[in-house]
């Protein structure tokens, strides 16, 4: 169910960062097994289902707070509330430990985000136009003005330089803003690195960056690819949480 599962420590206080790969639900082909996309041809009993799965196995008890994606640069601040609704957003921040914080992606970045010792965690979701406005740039602020100081980022599963081909022209856009997404295809036409552009934000912003879970969508059976298999796509997920008790209010 995890292709990358971690603790991070502080000051006594703790995180939990995962990256979910497409194993350990229910969902049938083909998008077995652990889709958690809002959006698909999937069964939504299914779906519903492995939300359950994942979080009873992740954080048990806690509240899922999760964002309706759009590819934008909004920061939303969750706080524990049964009658939430999903923001449209593609970041989200906490110092709560009653919610977990999710992304969901297929080839886009996932990134969470974490200073346990402050109480502060993050997540972020980052495509193209994500790594055009930065959005890991503002989940970071968000964090910071609530008191995060030593951020670590964990970059998720993503479509890597080498796969993800792109006109020349919309190249020449990304790299404008972002020249570390400037990258060629393993076939020699133009590309995006969003990987790289991301790290690079990450970077400038301050953070500490763990890259061990970066492997490309594209490539690895394991994982949900939209390049790859187009509306067959399922989504897999970043999570992060404060352990129980770690630190306070929300």
């Amino acid at each position: 169910m995890y292709h990358l599962r971690t603790h991070v420590a502080a000051d006594g206080a703790r995180a939990d960062v995962a990256f979910t790969d497409r194993w350990g639900g229910v969902s049938a082909p083909p998008f077995d097994a652990l889709n958690l996309a809002l959006a698909s041809a999937d069964d939504e009993g299914a779906v519903a289902e492995n939300h359950r799965l994942l979080l009873a196995d992740f954080a048990p008890g806690a509240q899922l707070a999760d964002l309706v994606q759009v590819h934008g640069r909004a920061v939303d601040v969750a706080v524990p509330d049964p009658g939430r609704s999903r923001p449209e957003a593609d970041g989200v921040v906490t110092t709560s430990d009653e919610v977990v914080l999710m992304v969901r992606a297929a080839d886009c970045v996932p990134v969470v985000l974490v200073d346990p010792g402050a109480g502060v965690v993050g997540a972020a979701h980052a495509g193209r136009r994500g790594v055009q406005l930065d959005v890991v740039g503002a989940t970071l602020e968000a964090m910071r003005e609530r008191g995060a100081e030593d951020v670590t980022a964990f970059v998720g599963p993503h479509v890597c330089g080498a796969c993800y081909e792109v006109p020349a022209d919309l190249r020449d856009e990304v790299a404008s803003v972002e020249p570390a997404t400037r990258s060629t295809t393993s076939w020699g036409t133009p590309s995006l690195d969003l990987g790289a552009g991301v790290v690079a934000q990450l970077r400038r912003g301050g953070a500490r960056v763990v890259t061990d879970a970066a492997t490309c969508t594209r490539t690895c059976p394991d994982l949900y690819s939209h390049r790859r298999d187009g509306a067959a796509s399922g989504r897999h997920a970043g999570l992060v949480r404060l352990r129980p008790g770690a630190r306070g209010a929300a």
